[in-house]
């Protein structure tokens, strides 16, 4: 399956599960808890009051070499926005991905995603525990904090 087939299923439509595709095509499926939502609607509110352009989405698939993989919040310049805008999944990653972590996520899958959405041009990737405290990562090294937008908080209470 690709991921214009997922976006098209019906079947597929309004599950309460997060959907990503592996590299063989087939499809995980992660259920989303409400406090998930929560951190994500905060980060977006966080990085639109941070950012005096560029655009904040939640949920962004990225095409990656081991299929597509879904941002739970992202933020990209104007440039990135206007290159990736109309495509099924982005060819290229926003400027800074953040992934809001689940019981069930590892070590080894948060690392695994790091690296795709690095080597698809993300610039930051950001990593939100289930307490709202944040580890700041770049491609080469972890971070004290955002390099990109420094004043961002680390750790959001909900």
């Amino acid at each position: 399956m690709n991921w214009q087939e997922v976006c098209d299923c019906s079947e597929l439509q309004n599950l309460p599960f997060k959907i990503e595709l592996n590299a063989r095509g087939q499809i995980i499926m992660s259920p989303v808890r409400v406090f998930h939502s929560l951190i994500q609607g905060e980060v977006e509110h966080f990085l639109r009051q941070l950012t005096q352009t560029g655009k904040v989405a939640p949920e962004c698939a990225i095409e990656t070499r081991l299929g597509t993989k879904v941002v739970d919040v992202v933020w990209m310049s104007l440039e990135r926005y206007h290159q990736i805008k109309h495509e099924i999944a982005a060819s290229i990653a926003p400027e800074i991905c953040v992934e809001v972590l689940s019981p069930s996520n590892t070590d080894e899958e948060m690392e695994e995603k790091r690296t795709l959405y690095f080597e698809q041009g993300a610039q930051e990737v950001w990593l939100c525990d289930e307490e709202g405290r944040f580890r700041f990562y770049d491609s080469t090294q972890e971070l004290k904090r955002s390099g990109l937008l420094p004043a961002f908080p680390l750790q959001i209470k909900i």
